[in-house]
């Protein structure tokens, strides 16, 4: 039986993606959390009975203040935090307007190009994700 302290949190997020206004590459949306002071992809705890694609898309909104339009799921990232066992389901989603708006949680957001982003993530975890993503929008 697993007690209560081992249960999993389960959090959902994106890897937040939009054609570059410039030249119309490929740009990754990257999230700077004062608390931990690190750049991540945008994600969070989900609601008690909440679904996970609901909860990855309410956390972008709260933190880029962009809408997001859901493709493909990517994979799952598995770690421990504050002694807990944690999972992060992520979707590959593209921006559909909107517009950032420093918070205590979130002060500051940035769209980068694919390295660019992967260089900048904190977590070597997160950054297989760069390449999940680049993947579901090479056309096949």
């Amino acid at each position: 039986m697993t007690s209560a302290h081992e249960e999993t949190v389960r959090a959902a997020g994106c890897v937040l993606w939009r054609r570059s206004p410039v030249d119309g590459a490929v740009e990754l949306c990257l999230v700077h959390r004062p608390r931990y002071d690190d750049w991540s992809w945008p994600k969070g705890k989900l609601k008690p009975g909440e679904d996970p694609l609901a909860g990855a898309l309410r956390e972008v909104a709260e933190e880029t203040g962009y809408t997001a339009v859901p493709g493909a799921e990517l994979s799952s990232v598995h770690y421990w935090a504050r002694g807990r066992p944690k999972q992060v389901r992520y979707w590959a989603a593209e921006a559909a307007g909107g517009r950032f708006t420093p918070t205590a949680e979130v002060d500051r957001l940035t769209w980068l190009p694919p390295e660019a982003a992967r260089a900048r993530l904190t977590q070597v975890r997160d950054r297989a994700l760069v390449d999940e993503l680049l993947d579901v929008l090479r056309p096949s």
